[in-house]
């Protein structure tokens, strides 16, 4: 997991290394400095207001900042409101768990009765997905009506905006379920006789025994897979579809096959499909909902890293047969960098950092059997001595209810996952001090590891610097070529103009 977190910030320090001779190759080093032009939309709606342009010195139109301030609240109204819109259907997908664990439970199919809980959670991840799918549509429509609406100055600020907005909008819905499951399932189920219950009806959902991490890991494994399936076909399997119905109705049109294969290529291409109205927006945000699966849960999930490697080695191909074969030749455009992109990489960086500590110390049971092998187990004070240290662990993790307290004529007792006094202690079913012990444990760990791992990060980040030395020393180079240049020709202009005045001759400088 650390060696995950590790590479993502190698990879990211690797590109910015990458971008740099890649601007360089392409001559774009200073074209970043150039002003750019104003959006038609912004110059119609503001043109009553100018300013002058402190760079160029001409008046243009100017955005007061209480406009610009409004439609910010109000997009950033729009953004909570969709998000709120995530959880909710993230709590109508909890409603369906807990109400089709209690009929998964008394199924009449001995294998759906015996598995129930594998069930639940793979028809709840199923209708979630249908879900995903279903708001992703509605939130890119949302996401250009609040971009129109703030009214952007510029195309780059347009784009990013967007960018940004669908990046929010597509994490929040792929994720939340993901964060429920890792931190809030089972947590609040309550002890026997004592459970919590969903409008009085339904009992709270619980991990499975073996731990929620077996929960986790299918929710992400059935997301990650089906999404990747999906974004591969609507990428070529769509285009293919619009271009055959293209096919189909000009030879209903009477265009015959003969007459189709003799027309010029230029007009060939213009059958195809047109790109996208916003380019590579989309192949940036999976490529970057990707780079989020493969680290924030990484230590739920280690699989997910090998999925993204052969779905991208799957893409690569189908992007270029798409491109080549699909879609029209796109417009070039010059770019300096990926915009906002890599923000927003640099931001899930540090998200996986603070996700995989709480993973790790909350979710998974490895604070629980550090603390007992410690504190509590057979090598207490004596050092860890591998899986001998363990021995009575999983009695040490359940706790004692008293049947007769249903008031179900029951008599006996039952084990449940708990750290609770037993019943016939001065204070049954409280919280005992080494549920304190584990929280503590946990608290730390979650604090030393996140200091820790974004010290390494930080160091790491350091030591590899952002421009390679042969492209700093042929820039440095092309730099002192060209004051050279500059010198050799004022030395000449001055030379030509003391022979003009006939003044006498130096070689050196004036």
């Amino acid at each position: 997991m650390q060696l995950m977190i590790f590479t993502a910030t190698v990879f990211l320090e690797f590109w910015k290394r990458r971008r740099a001779v890649l601007t360089y190759d392409w001559d774009l080093i200073d074209w970043e400095d150039e002003e750019e032009e104003l959006r038609p939309q912004f110059e119609a709606k503001y043109s009553q207001v100018e300013r002058v342009n402190p760079i160029t010195g001409k008046p243009e139109p100017f955005q007061p900042f209480p406009d610009k301030l409004s439609r910010l609240m109000v997009s950033v109204s729009g953004i909570f409101f969709m998000i709120s819109l995530v959880l909710t259907a993230v709590f109508a997908v909890v409603v369906y768990r807990l109400v089709a664990m209690e009929q998964f439970a008394s199924f009449k199919w001995y294998f759906i009765k015996k598995y129930w809980q594998f069930a639940t959670s793979g028809t709840g991840v199923c209708i979630n997905f249908m879900i995903i799918m279903s708001l992703n549509v509605v939130y890119e429509k949302v996401a250009y009506l609040l971009t129109d609406l703030e009214h952007p100055r510029t195309e780059s600020e347009w784009e990013n905006s967007f960018a940004l907005k669908m990046f929010l909008f597509q994490f929040v819905n792929l994720n939340s379920s993901i964060f429920y499951i890792a931190f809030f399932l089972g947590r609040f189920a309550g002890r026997p006789g004592k459970y919590n219950k969903l409008f009085n009806r339904w009992r709270l959902e619980e991990c499975h025994p073996s731990g929620c991490l077996i929960d986790l890991c299918l929710q992400m494994g059935v997301i990650m897979v089906l999404k990747q399936m999906w974004n591969n076909f609507m990428e070529l399997g769509y285009p293919l579809l619009q271009n055959w119905w293209s096919r189909r109705k000009m030879k209903r049109g009477g265009q015959l096959m003969e007459q189709k294969i003799s027309l010029p290529q230029w007009e060939k291409d213009w059958n195809l499909q047109p790109m996208n109205l916003h380019g590579l927006m989309d192949e940036y945000l999976e490529m970057v909902l990707q780079f989020g699966f493969t680290t924030i849960f990484v230590a739920a999930f280690p699989l997910a890293p090998l999925l993204a490697l052969l779905n991208n080695i799957i893409e690569i191909r189908l992007d270029a047969y798409k491109f080549v074969t699909q879609w029209r030749r796109p417009m070039p455009a010059r770019a300096t960098d990926i915009g906002i992109w890599y923000g927003i990489l640099e931001g899930i960086g540090v998200l996986a950092v603070i996700t995989n500590a709480f993973v790790i110390a909350i979710t998974s049971d490895y604070i629980p059997r550090f603390v007992y092998a410690y504190k509590y187990g057979p090598c207490t004070d004596q050092g860890y001595r591998q899986e001998k240290c363990l021995k009575g662990y999983v009695n040490s993790s359940l706790s004692v209810f008293d049947l007769s307290e249903l008031g179900m004529g029951y008599s006996g007792y039952c084990r449940y996952r708990d750290y609770r006094a037993p019943p016939w202690s001065s204070t049954p079913y409280e919280f005992t001090l080494q549920f304190w012990h584990v929280l503590a444990a946990r608290l730390a760990f979650i604090i030393v590891f996140e200091h820790l791992v974004f010290g390494i990060k930080s160091f790491i980040a350091y030591l590899i610097p952002d421009m390679p030395k042969d492209l700093c020393d042929r820039m440095r180079r092309e730099k002192y070529l060209v004051q050279e240049m500059m010198y050799e020709a004022e030395l000449e202009h001055l030379q030509r103009e003391r022979k003009k005045n006939g003044k006498q001759y130096h070689h050196e400088w004036p």
